[in-house]
């Protein structure tokens, strides 16, 4: 009994934390992309990428880098492939935290330096191994992966598939056609209805009148 009241309670545990996870939605003239994040495994760089989201940095940048079969790659240029606005300082790497870059997750992207990550950020579209970390070694360090989309993969696919070229200082891999993140946000947590439980109460002596009277346990809405 004990052992199942244990298993039980970390299930709920686990339940809860997940549920915690904060989420960001992505609307773009393709479509729109929800992403979980992750601020137990990289807090660092989901403070860092929720700071850009809350102060609207990222709306009218667009995909600027996009490679089929690898990654869809933004966060940094505007339509005319200007830098889009000045930003914060470099963030510490955090790939050493054990997620991989998985079909659908998100990492930070750096220059050779890996402690150089500030705005941009990719998509990955197929288990690029080859990104993950595997030795302090700047060119082994890896891209840190703080999220994953939940919703609307499919976007990102479709975006994979349009014609790319040369354009503005890029010599390749830039999308013919502008792919803008138009908005991004946080999005509220949703707080599950919780199962009303009744209460019977009985007299201590005497017999029943067998009624029961149903008291709802009052629930406080999230802040």
């Amino acid at each position: 009994m004990k052992l199942l009241i244990s298993t039980l309670l970390l299930t709920l545990f686990a339940m809860n934390a997940h549920a915690g996870n904060p989420r960001v939605e992505m609307q773009t003239n393709v479509g729109n992309v929800i992403v979980e994040l992750y601020p137990d495994r990289a807090p660092k760089t989901v403070a860092n990428f929720l700071s850009y989201v809350k102060s609207g940095f990222y709306e009218g940048t667009i995909f600027h880098r996009v490679v089929k079969n690898f990654m869809v790659q933004g966060g940094a240029f505007d339509k005319a492939l200007d830098w889009h606005q000045p930003s914060s300082p470099p963030i510490l790497n955090e790939a050493k935290n054990g997620l991989d870059n998985e079909p659908g997750t998100l990492s930070m992207a750096h220059d050779r330096d890996p402690n150089s990550a500030t705005t941009q950020f990719f998509i990955n579209l197929e288990s690029n191994k080859h990104l993950n970390y595997h030795r302090d070694h700047p060119d082994y360090y890896g891209h840190c992966v703080f999220g994953k989309i939940v919703k609307g993969m499919d976007v990102m696919r479709q975006i994979a598939e349009r014609p790319t070229g040369a354009a503005g200082p890029f010599a390749a891999d830039v999308p013919l056609e502008p792919i803008v993140i138009e908005k991004v946000a946080l999005l509220e947590e949703e707080i599950e209805p919780q199962p009303v439980k009744s209460k019977s109460k009985s007299k201590r002596k005497g017999k029943s009148n067998g009624k029961t009277k149903d008291q709802p346990r009052r629930h406080l809405a999230g802040a």
